[in-house]
């Protein structure tokens, strides 16, 4: 278990490395290139509809060839899309070589989800999930430093260095045992998933917080860069943020196999609300940075839940975990997306304050019909104690 804790681990942990990587060089690319809101949002965007062209391909490779294969060709096609990243001339090579990251971060997250669900007990799913993302949360404490260092020593060298440890890590998986390949499903089960209260509820679930994330790494760096921010200190305010994160996801892992899964999503809405409501307002650089810290940690608790929440009902329903967490880049990829793309182009049509309330209503708006659901009536459903009620 622990091995292949470590094996998922290091797959996810180099993927968010690149990801991260960006969010301090928005304001870096945006002015060599001469990119507008809309610009940047596309820079960002990119990435995950990558993943969103990934994600259905992504569960159909893990679940016909395994967990180890499809997560060594994430990390490859990674490995050689972040190196190309690092040396392109031009905007849209950029927009391209950040589509292709998305694709093999879709197989290496499939693939590395549901190797640790194959592996764990479902008493212990928030708990693993919860490691499992907080050594990705550690990569995306080390993507602002490696975007902050890139700005200095140059973006080709330093994505390049990384890329070598991505090759490394891949090798590495392919000398781990993993479990044995079950019989496959087709990919209509998909359609008959989605019509699954509780699947969709998680999907959603998953969704909102990548909105939230989308809309904030883009329009929080280029607010920070017009109060006179540098590329080192946003790396500085999004390293504090991801390092609260990273400390807060093992504990709502625990929570969430203890107490249930309706408990940290609660906490999550009602303190996210909260945060994206106050994001636009700040003068101060210092109090802007604060905030942003803040609520990313309060985005950041949705996950564990959420994904231990469509693994309980990927069970439930006979589901290979493969297309649960398939369907789980395909709801984060949207989000991801608009909230960068869409994001940047309404606050450049009206305000960094529009997209900003509006998603602090969603989360006011799926708090109320959270709670709701889970006030009707129980059913039991894997997860551990206080697990048996209905989330959505």
């Amino acid at each position: 278990m622990r091995r292949v804790l470590f094996i998922t681990g290091s797959v996810v942990f180099v993927d968010t490395v690149f990801f991260a990587a960006l969010t301090p060089l928005v304001p870096h690319y945006a002015d060599r290139f001469g990119l507008s809101k809309a610009g940047a949002g596309l820079l960002a965007a990119a990435y995950p509809v990558g993943v969103l062209a990934g994600s259905i391909p992504s569960g159909l490779l893990a679940a016909r060839i395994g967990v180890r294969p499809a997560s060594t060709l994430g990390l490859l096609l990674v490995a050689a899309s972040s190196t190309t990243f690092g040396f392109a001339g031009s905007a849209g090579l950029l927009d391209a070589t950040r589509f292709v990251q998305g694709i093999g971060s879709a197989c290496a997250w499939t693939a590395a989800l549901t190797w640790i669900v194959e592996v764990a007990p479902p008493s212990r799913r928030g708990d693993l999930i919860g490691r499992t993302m907080g050594v990705a949360i550690g990569g995306a404490m080390l993507g602002p430093v490696l975007g902050g260092a890139a700005s200095l020593v140059g973006t080709g060298e330093a994505f390049t260095g990384v890329a070598a440890v991505a090759v490394a890590v891949a090798a590495l998986a392919l000398r781990t045992d993993a479990p044995r390949l079950r019989t496959g499903q087709p990919v209509e089960r998909l359609a008959a998933a989605l019509r699954d209260p509780r699947i969709v509820g998680g999907l959603w679930l998953v969704a909102l917080p990548a909105l939230l994330f989308g809309t904030t790494s883009l329009l929080v760096p280029l607010h920070l860069a017009r109060l006179g921010a540098g590329a080192v200190a946003l790396s500085g305010v999004f390293l504090a943020a991801v390092s609260l994160e990273a400390c807060v996801s093992p504990l709502v892992g625990r929570i969430a196999d203890r107490r249930g899964r309706l408990l940290p999503l609660s906490i999550g809405l009602a303190a996210s609300a909260a945060g994206a409501a106050v994001l636009p307002w700040p003068s101060a650089p210092a109090l802007l940075g604060l905030l942003a810290v803040l609520a990313s940690a309060a985005f950041g608790v949705f996950w564990v839940p959420a994904m231990a929440m469509l693994a309980d009902s990927a069970d439930r329903i006979d589901l290979h975990p493969a297309w649960a967490f398939a369907l789980m880049n395909l709801a984060w990829a949207p989000g991801q997306a608009l909230g960068s793309a869409a994001g940047g182009g309404i606050a450049h049509a009206t305000a960094d304050a529009v997209p900003f309330l509006a998603l602090s209503g969603a989360c006011l708006l799926t708090l109320a019909a959270l709670r709701r659901a889970a006030s009707g009536p129980r059913s039991v459903s894997p997860g551990g104690p206080g697990a048996d009620r209905p989330l959505v």
